[in-house]
């Protein structure tokens, strides 16, 4: 029951950061529901799948997922498709999506419709974050959505102490020249809350705007930027993949961040878990950040969330 004396709802999430903001918040037992992308945490990917991507990614390069996507989005106006059978059976009170992006996750007006065609009466929680705040905010929007807006206080006070536990190991520490890289064909700028983040973690951000999308950039614009440290960060892939496009990018690469390659102050993240979402999990990004930025003021990161990246011999 809600502290209304209401039933609990059940939620269907739509939206990998939206399922990590239920666990967060302790509702995963009302949790009925999730999307393809939801891989974290492992407990609760039992839950039916609800959504579903229009081409299989796997094995694709980089270059070839954003032509298909590109496709898809030509063709069928979306890159992923719902089960509406299956949401129908699960019966949710609550769905959780989103309006950041539509190639990222299934959006917003998608579920609309689908909830009129299939006449499901549900509530939508989209959650629209573009920066750190909004993030934060969204274990709020969430909590009341549930009907615990009592739940949210105490893991979003948390995630802040964590922040400002950054914040002031780097205080004071001359800040890098850092160039974020978010896709590598073609060569995207990261945006939204990225550029915060690298901010945060006490580095300057050289491309890419706070609170904005993503941007694509040509290698032409970037080439010749040299910057101090560079973050491989491909949206939705983790640290092997990133390290394999990177490989498959070496040259410009080299191009665009030589002294950074050569000083061992290039490095491939695992985005897709700590990065491209606006969950929870951010925050232990912007810990891995000011750990690759800052050595000596932060702990090091553990190498399966972030390894310095070198060209391969072969």
């Amino acid at each position: 029951m809600t502290a209304s004396g209401r039933p609990a709802p059940r939620i269907v999430s739509l939206l990998a950061s939206g399922t990590e903001i239920v666990e967060a918040l302790g509702l995963g037992a009302q949790l009925v529901g999730i999307s393809h992308e939801c891989d974290h945490p492992p407990h609760l990917l039992d839950r039916p799948r609800v959504s579903r991507p229009r081409f299989d990614p796997s094995g694709l390069s980089s270059g070839e997922i954003d032509a298909a996507v590109r496709q898809a989005m030509f063709d069928h106006g979306s890159v992923y498709e719902m089960d509406g059978r299956v949401l129908e059976a699960l019966d949710p009170d609550l769905i959780i999506t989103q309006a950041v992006c539509e190639v990222c996750a299934v959006p917003t007006g998608g579920v609309r419709e689908m909830l009129g065609a299939r006449g499901i009466e549900a509530e939508i929680v989209s959650l629209d974050a573009h920066t750190i705040e909004e993030i934060l905010a969204s274990l709020d929007q969430v909590a009341r959505a549930a009907g615990r807006p009592d739940m949210s206080h105490h893991p979003a006070e948390s995630l802040r102490a964590r922040l400002d536990a950054v914040r002031e190991a780097v205080r004071g520490a001359a800040r890098p020249r850092v160039l974020g890289i978010e896709w590598l064909d073609p060569p995207f700028a990261p945006g939204h809350w990225v550029p915060e983040m690298i901010d945060l973690a006490g580095g300057r951000n050289l491309i890419g705007e706070a609170g904005r999308p993503s941007r694509e950039v040509p290698w032409e614009e970037i080439e010749g930027l040299d910057p101090d440290a560079l973050l491989i960060m491909p949206c939705g892939y983790g640290l092997a993949d990133a390290r394999a496009d990177a490989d498959a990018r070496a040259e410009a690469l080299l191009r665009v961040a030589p002294g950074a390659i050569a000083g061992g102050r290039a490095w491939v993240v695992d985005a897709s878990s700590y990065f491209n979402r606006s969950g929870p999990r951010f925050v232990t990004g912007v810990e891995i950040l000011g750990g690759l930025l800052h050595p000596d003021r932060l702990p090091a990161p553990d190498e399966d969330r972030a390894a310095v990246w070198t060209p391969s011999a072969g």
